[in-house]
């Protein structure tokens, strides 16, 4: 993560053009051999910040009271990951907004953003399934009162959660945050799908063994609802709190998702 935070606070102040590799490695203590044994080029150097603030807003998600429906919970997290607070300052929403709009100018660093918004969005899926494998639902009845469309894969045998917040950075966007624990969703092994089912130590809740399409959409919408938002915000100077600052922003991409048909918890 050193190497990352370097990297974006060379980004920030003198601009990613005018960024090398070496001056990354430089800033952050190493040979530039060293940074390219971990990335491949400066742009990918940024990547576990764009992660880690997703990461945040993904546990916020899984720590939401059990009684909240999904689209509740993702408020919840949206509420709780998308103001400045006592974790991530307002100063650091400011870096927030340059490593997205330098996201937005640079193809090279927007395929970085593309590709961690995309495994994002499956770690988001991973844990919505969670929540309703906790909740007891093996099939997902949907909000339209249909039956037997299943959204989540019954784990059939036993088989990270992100830490303290470092410098800068909002859930499901971009920023210096700094995860200490485990990373992604929860007992994942490798993209969505490829993991058995696994319990986490200190739980007894079987992981599901694979997200279905109905509920990985549902994580695709909701991302993306989120990650508009956020982009939307980093557009303009406006403050980062306030009726058009992220979370505002967010919540109100949500809902306009009201008519959603959302996996439901059981009555």
């Amino acid at each position: 993560m050193e190497i990352a935070r370097a990297a974006a606070a060379l980004f920030v102040r003198q601009g990613l053009r005018a960024t090398r590799a070496e001056d990354i490695a430089q800033a952050a203590g190493i040979a530039p051999r060293t940074f390219y044994r971990y990335f491949a080029s400066k742009e990918e150097a940024v990547a576990p910040l764009y992660a880690a603030g997703a990461e945040l807003c993904i546990q916020a998600v899984r720590d939401a009271p059990a009684g909240l429906s999904l689209p509740e919970a993702i408020r919840h997290a949206v509420e709780h990951t998308l103001s400045p607070d006592m974790r991530v300052s307002a100063a650091s929403w400011e870096w927030v907004r340059t490593l997205i709009r330098l996201a937005d100018a640079s193809p090279a660093l927007g395929k970085v953003w593309a590709e961690v918004c995309r495994t994002s969005e499956y770690a988001l899926a991973e844990t919505l399934a969670e929540r309703l494998s906790r909740a007891g639902v093996t099939g997902t009845t949907w909000a339209t009162g249909a039956t037997g469309a299943t959204g989540v894969a019954e784990a059939a045998d036993p088989a990270g959660n992100a830490g303290s917040v470092d410098a800068a950075g909002p859930a499901g966007a971009a920023g210096p945050v700094e995860a200490t624990g485990s990373t992604g969703a929860a007992g994942s092994a490798g993209p969505l799908g490829s993991a058995g089912a696994v319990r986490s130590a200190g739980d007894n809740v079987a992981r599901p063994a694979a997200i279905l399409p109905q509920l990985r959409l549902t994580a695709a919408v909701a991302g993306a609802a989120i990650r508009v938002a956020v982009e939307s915000w980093a557009a303009t100077t406006s403050a980062p709190t306030g009726p058009d600052g992220p979370a505002a922003l967010a919540l109100r991409n949500l809902t306009a998702l009201q008519n959603y048909a959302w996996p439901e918890n059981p009555a």
